[in-house]
């Protein structure tokens, strides 16, 4: 179980960090796959980057370094939050195929949680 949480927590993890720095950074190419980056104002694209590249950061380097690993269960509760609100606005703007990205990505960070609050645990 542990070798297969750390497989998902390292995809995830370099997931956000690239697709976070496209939004931090404002790459154009990364920018123009999403449409909807351009109809909200920058600050919340940036703070939107800035939250995804912790939360990568967060599901890989506490249990890289052994430095409190429990932050690697609050990391991927935060990104869950984050697609689950993801979900809800593309749901608003009636984009239903960025939904199931949004739904796998929140599935993907609730079973790295759960598998690290409740499975590594017992």
């Amino acid at each position: 179980m542990n070798v297969a949480l750390w497989i998902l927590q390292l995809l995830l993890g370099l997931f956000f960090l690239i697709v976070g720095a496209a939004k931090t950074f404002r790459h154009e190419r990364a920018l123009s796959a999403m449409p909807w980056a351009g109809d909200v104002p920058g600050g919340l694209v940036t703070f939107i980057g800035y939250s995804e590249m912790l939360g990568g950061a967060g599901l890989i380097l506490p249990g890289v370094t052994g430095m409190c690993p429990l932050l690697v269960s609050f990391a991927a509760l935060g990104l869950a939050v984050v697609m689950l609100h993801a979900g809800a606005f593309h749901a608003m703007r009636r984009e239903y195929r960025n939904i199931w990205g949004n739904l796998g990505l929140l599935l993907a960070a609730g079973v790295i949680a759960y598998g690290r609050l409740v499975v590594q645990r017992q």
